[in-house]
């Protein structure tokens, strides 16, 4: 189904469900690195980095799921809830 037939807030889910995904991916990556960091002996991200990253993508996973079944205003503020966890993780974590 192309974004047309969708709606705003099929585009919305799509944006949002692709955040979740980046964030999980961004989590397994974090974990690697700490892995090899903590076996090299080098440095690399601490563990409350890695509980937040983990916070934020159980999160943005729960809500994606929620998005995905609940079409209308739940949907949407599920959706939207995901977009939010993705930009305050990625500023707080990342930018400052």
């Amino acid at each position: 189904m192309n974004a047309r037939r969708r709606g705003a807030g099929g585009v919305l889910r799509g944006l949002s469900g692709l955040l979740a995904g980046g964030l999980v991916a961004l989590l397994v990556a974090l974990g690697i690195a700490w892995y090899v960091a903590d076996r090299t002996g080098t440095s690399g991200p601490g563990v409350p980095t890695l509980v937040w990253h983990a916070v934020a993508a159980v999160a943005a996973v729960v809500a994606q799921r929620y998005a995905d079944r609940h079409r209308g205003a739940g949907g949407v503020v599920a959706a939207a809830a995901v977009i939010v966890i993705a930009a305050v993780l990625l500023t707080t974590q990342w930018f400052f």
